[in-house]
């Protein structure tokens, strides 16, 4: 018998798919199972966190359970920024306080993981539960932010040392450099989320 992927690997949309691929980080948005196990909705806390692949203490995370959370999992870091997640104070130590330096260095505080929660929440989820995005000229987008594409609304790019890279669950495409750097492009990532890869580059938050 084939055991089909489960519904929990997210894309820098936002949205969550079911893949065989494997991601190299993992993390939740609160219960979102339904009484038989389903994925039935996208969050259930504004505390979107990205997590280790390990528990420090050796716990397996439990699957398909109503009452425990869903667990998730991304491709790497730049993928669950884009998706609206911050490192986990607990698991990314490390990561989580480089996160709030730059939170400190783009907007001059450090408030704690609740208010920044909340202003990441109203930056990522529109009124109608959707997600939020803004446009902006490529030239002005640091290095790990996710645009989509200009003929191809459905595919996330990543912005990287000048060039743009197309994003699947299996990995990215050959990078595009012929592209105007004053041409708009929506951008996934979450504006104070762009706002702080601005003031810190991505290496330093990938921890």
């Amino acid at each position: 018998m084939v055991e089909r992927p489960r519904r929990n690997r997210v894309t820098p949309f936002g949205d969550i798919e079911a893949t065989s691929h494997r991601g190299r980080l993992m993390g939740n948005r609160g219960d979102l199972h339904a009484p038989d196990g389903t994925v039935c909705r996208p969050w259930k806390l504004k505390r979107w966190i990205s997590c280790t692949l390990h528990s420090p203490a050796g716990h397996r995370v439990a699957f398909d359970t109503a009452g425990n959370y869903t667990p998730l999992f991304f491709a790497d870091e730049t993928t669950a920024l884009a998706a609206g997640h911050r490192p986990c104070a607990s698991c990314r130590r490390p990561a989580y306080d480089a996160f709030r330096e730059g939170w400190q260095a783009a907007f001059g505080d450090k408030p704690p993981a609740v208010e920044i929660d909340g202003t990441l929440h109203q930056a990522r989820i529109d009124a109608r539960g959707h997600k939020r995005t803004f446009v902006a000229s490529l030239g002005e987008l640091p290095d790990g932010v996710f645009v989509a594409g200009e003929r191809s609304p459905g595919v996330a790019f990543l912005v990287q040392a000048g060039g743009l890279y197309s994003w699947s669950h299996a990995g990215y495409g050959k990078p595009i450099y012929d592209v105007p750097r004053n041409r708009p492009a929506r951008v996934l990532t979450p504006a104070p989320i762009v706002a702080i890869l601005k003031a810190r580059p991505i290496e330093t938050l990938i921890l």
